[in-house]
């Protein structure tokens, strides 16, 4: 039977994949860790829900022992735009936190650890197109820093220690059932939102800008599909490139006036342009789809309209 404990549930993705593994797995048995948000009724009430701090190690432990957990997913971290405006607390909470659940993992002997990455590894020195998943990793962010000393430290345990650890690098998650979490990519939920109360959208990247992106069901279908995997196909381990689709926030512009006409954006790029600039505009996720058979539902098109679906019921319209 599976033990899972995801810490960071209250946040972007970790509040929706402890749903999906709870349906998954039945809800008692996946521990939701939060640090200090209030989590959903949704959340509070399927399952068990403890208040912890990813720094904390000891009380990080003693709660793998009390629930007998065997499986981590590590989903708490301080994200590009926000660790910018305070890069310390991003170091910190990036880098401890990972050190302490890899040290919990060893020392408990845990079956597996799941830890995304990002795109964010990557930086100008990159090709920016359909980018390989072995290439230069220079970023210029804290937050990108983090995950490449992040990847580097779960193959360190994997072959040292052989605690079975997995991750991908995600590229910008769109959803929305929760709202943006201090990301460069932030603008794409922002934007949707925007158009679904009617109201215009100031855009803080350039009209050209393109990223790669994905909707949450393929995040939550990516990670939990890797957790599944055969370990002895994976040459990888935790730097799996996953993507979906890419496009400009221009494009996605239009393509919400297919169902929002009358919808304007204007665009006055910040800091967040630069961040943005230095990540690639495309992936090459080959080595995903090889070893453990990723494939994406979604494309922007599909994701706009269900996009359009579901969020005047979220924003209670």
């Amino acid at each position: 039977m599976e033990r899972i404990m995801v810490i960071g549930a209250v946040g972007q993705i970790g509040s929706e994949l402890t749903m999906a593994l709870r349906e998954k797995f039945g809800n008692d048995n996946v521990v939701a860790i939060g640090r200090k948000t209030k989590p959903s009724e949704e959340l509070l009430n399927s399952g068990p829900f403890e208040f912890s701090n990813v720094l904390n190690y000891d009380e990080l432990k003693a709660m793998v022992q009390k629930y007998r957990i065997d499986t981590i997913y590590l989903m708490a971290a301080i994200l590009s735009a926000t660790g910018e405006q305070n890069p310390m607390l991003a170091y910190r909470v990036n880098n401890g936190g990972l050190v302490n659940v890899l040290e919990i993992g060893r020392e408990l002997k845990l079956e597996r650890v799941m830890i995304p990455s990002s795109i964010a590894v990557f930086g100008p020195e990159t090709p920016r197109d359909n980018t390989p998943n072995e290439t230069i990793l220079k970023p210029k962010t804290m937050y990108g820093i983090s995950k490449v000393h992040g990847e580097l430290l779960c193959d360190y345990h994997f072959y040292k220690y052989g605690l079975d650890i997995r991750g991908l690098r995600y590229p910008g998650i769109i959803s929305y059932k929760t709202p943006p979490g201090g990301g460069t990519t932030d603008y794409t939920v922002e934007m949707y939102r925007a158009a679904a109360e009617g109201k215009p959208y100031t855009c803080f990247v350039k009209q050209d800008t393109v990223l790669p992106m994905m909707y949450m069901p393929d995040a939550l279908k990516s990670i939990m599909d890797l957790a599944e995997a055969d370990l002895g196909r994976l040459k990888h381990h935790s730097d799996f490139n996953v993507t979906a689709m890419s496009f400009s926030a221009g494009e996605l512009a239009e393509s919400i006036r297919q169902y929002k006409p009358d919808f304007k954006v204007s665009y006055e790029p910040d800091f967040r342009q630069d961040i943005a600039d230095s990540w690639p505009r495309s992936l090459d996720d080959s080595a995903a789809r090889e070893e453990w058979g990723w494939d994406p539902e979604y494309d922007l098109e599909a994701m706009t309209e269900d996009m359009l679906e579901n969020l005047p019921k979220v924003l209670g319209m």
